[in-house]
């Protein structure tokens, strides 16, 4: 299965919107994408996701990312199970869901587990402008995933791209220093006294050469 790093497997998938070639239909757009499985359509946990992820899709598409799903079912189950959606619960479902009914996709990705049967586990892929893998999270199929944490590690991954920073647990509500960003560790003993002569100066804030932290500028 492919890590993170790695570029995301080319390969064309057929969706509730039509034909789509991953990653290029993505990246020649410009845009992240987060794809992500569910173990079947019609069932409760997964519908309870569906809703969650379109309800925070205008998060996702703030931070230039698509959403794309995927279960090893066939279209005309997604489209019947959208429209289901839709008329139960009044949520109209934006982002395409690939009918991965061959498992084709689910196989390169490793999303099915021989101690779980032929359905898939809740796996998310965050992947880059580049078409590149920066996250991968693992579900079992008896829980729901926390869309907001993913919406979270989107944006944490953006802003560590753009400002050349790491983002603390739960940023930005972490417990010790808040919504501020770690600096990267010195890695020679002359870039750590530069961080002691800094902090000194106010210009960053350290619990010690190796943890320091500032605000987002």
């Amino acid at each position: 299965m492919p890590v993170i790093g790695e570029k995301f497997p080319e390969i064309e998938v057929h969706t509730t919107l039509g034909t789509i070639k991953l990653p290029d239909y993505y990246v020649e757009k410009g845009k992240w994408f987060v794809l992500f499985s569910h173990p079947a359509d019609f069932t409760p946990v997964c519908t309870t996701e569906f809703v969650a992820f379109q309800k925070k899709y205008d998060k996702f598409r703030e931070l230039n990312t698509e959403l794309i799903g995927l279960s090893i079912d066939q279209v005309f189950s997604h489209i019947k199970w959208i429209e289901w959606i839709k008329e139960k619960l009044n949520v109209d479902i934006e982002f395409p869901v690939i009918a991965d009914d061959r498992g084709e996709l689910a196989e390169i990705l490793g999303m099915i587990s021989p101690y779980k049967g032929n359905n898939t586990v809740r796996a998310v892929f965050v992947v880059d402008n580049n078409g590149i893998i920066r996250a991968i999270v693992y579900y079992p199929q008896e829980v729901g995933r926390n869309v907001e944490e993913i919406v979270r590690l989107v944006k944490a991954l953006q802003t560590a791209d753009e400002k050349g920073v790491a983002t603390p647990e739960n940023w930005p509500n972490n417990e010790l220093i808040g919504d501020k960003v770690i600096i990267p560790p010195a890695s020679t003993i002359q870039e750590a006294e530069k961080r002691k002569k800094a902090a000194e100066k106010g210009e960053i804030e350290c619990y010690d050469w190796w943890f320091c932290y500032k605000k987002l500028e």
